[in-house]
């Protein structure tokens, strides 16, 4: 004869789990409406070793103690240097892609596939570096914010900021922006997330919330639309401007414990913070968004005026010939695998 059902025994191992799931996910049984993806649990990233997946890598950086810092690259060279110093993350800036790519300024000239493609590039370089890439605003209405993540997705890169500026944008720095409403933002982050979700085999993709409403509509309105894109999926929040260290670390205060983005550009609105100054002040990320582009102005400039004025560029090179400057390109590991693969095409070189 079959023992009797243990009622009792049931219920408590019943009660038992529900509140081992509380104690995991007390957010999402508190509030439906605050998105929770218990695969993309911060806890999930903080142990084992880095992953070759440049995404899955980002979010362990975020997880665990230190800030991440991403030099703005605008192309192969920049990012080449950036890897050679040593950076361990890289941040494709939209206003320094724009002025590399068409030699325009940052006025929503650049497309989703100008943009793609030099992530593409970028991220091939060294797959397992995290590519931070701009993404404007998303290029346009839902389904393009949802088009730009499938695509960044499949380029590689690792996580992407997409803002609350009107379509015909300008860069962050300038003055005389545009915002669009809470809602209307809240649909670009709500779109990003639905589609990172909807990509097969489960992306971990980061996507980074990002306001310039600080310098139209105030600081209170952009943390409290950085409050909202948190709870619509957003996995780090950026409000573009800080002006002081106070607002920073109220930011930082007023958002936890979702990370914080912190964006220097000499001469802009916020102030030249050190890396080790924006971590100890609660910052996660930390972008110099033109560090490579305005040094290659300053560097191409002093070039350009001394092969006319001298006639040479014997003073320029600084005595790098062709040879040393396809090594710093990666020329040394190409002439490996050549010679791995059986190859004789760079015996002599």
């Amino acid at each position: 004869m079959a023992p009797a059902l243990d009622y009792h025994t049931a219920v408590e191992n019943s009660l038992r789990a529900e509140q081992e799931i509380e104690v995991k996910e007390p957010t999402a049984l508190r509030d439906p409406s605050i998105y929770y993806n218990p695969r993309l649990d911060p806890k999930n990233y903080l142990e084992g070793p880095l992953s070759p997946n440049p995404s899955t890598r980002l979010r362990q950086m975020l997880a665990r103690p230190g800030i991440v810092v991403a030099p703005g690259i605008c192309d192969g060279i920049s990012a080449r240097c950036a890897l050679e110093a040593g950076f361990d993350c890289l941040y494709q800036s939209g206003a320094a892609t724009t002025a590399s790519r068409m030699g325009q300024p940052d006025l929503a000239i650049a497309t989703l596939n100008d943009f793609v493609e030099a992530g593409q590039m970028v991220s091939s370089l060294n797959p397992s570096v995290p590519v931070i890439a701009d993404a404007d605003t998303g290029f346009g209405g839902t389904a393009m914010v949802a088009r730009t993540v499938r695509q960044y997705a499949r380029a590689g890169v690792a996580a992407m900021h997409i803002e609350d500026q009107v379509q015909t944008k300008r860069c962050g720095h300038l003055m005389g922006k545009q915002v669009v409403s809470r809602e209307e933002f809240l649909t670009r982050i709500r779109a990003a997330v639905i589609a990172r979700d909807s990509i097969p085999g489960g992306s971990d993709f980061v996507i980074i919330g990002r306001t310039d409403s600080a310098q139209v509509l105030g600081m209170d309105e952009a943390l409290t639309r950085l409050k909202l894109a948190a709870a619509a999926g957003a996995d780090v929040c950026f409000i573009e401007g800080v002006k002081t260290k106070d607002l920073l670390e109220k930011t930082v205060a007023e958002l936890a414990p979702t990370p914080v983005l912190v964006n220097v550009i000499s001469g802009g609105l916020t102030p030249s913070f050190t890396y080790p100054e924006a971590e100890q002040m609660g910052a996660k990320i930390i972008i110099f968004s033109l560090v490579s582009c305005v040094a290659m102005v300053h560097a191409l400039r002093a070039a350009m005026h001394s092969l006319k004025k001298t006639g040479t560029d014997w003073a320029s090179a600084q005595g790098m010939d062709p040879k040393s400057f396809f090594e710093v390109m990666g020329l040394n590991e190409i002439v490996e695998l050549d010679a791995q693969a059986g190859g004789c095409a760079f015996d002599v070189v």
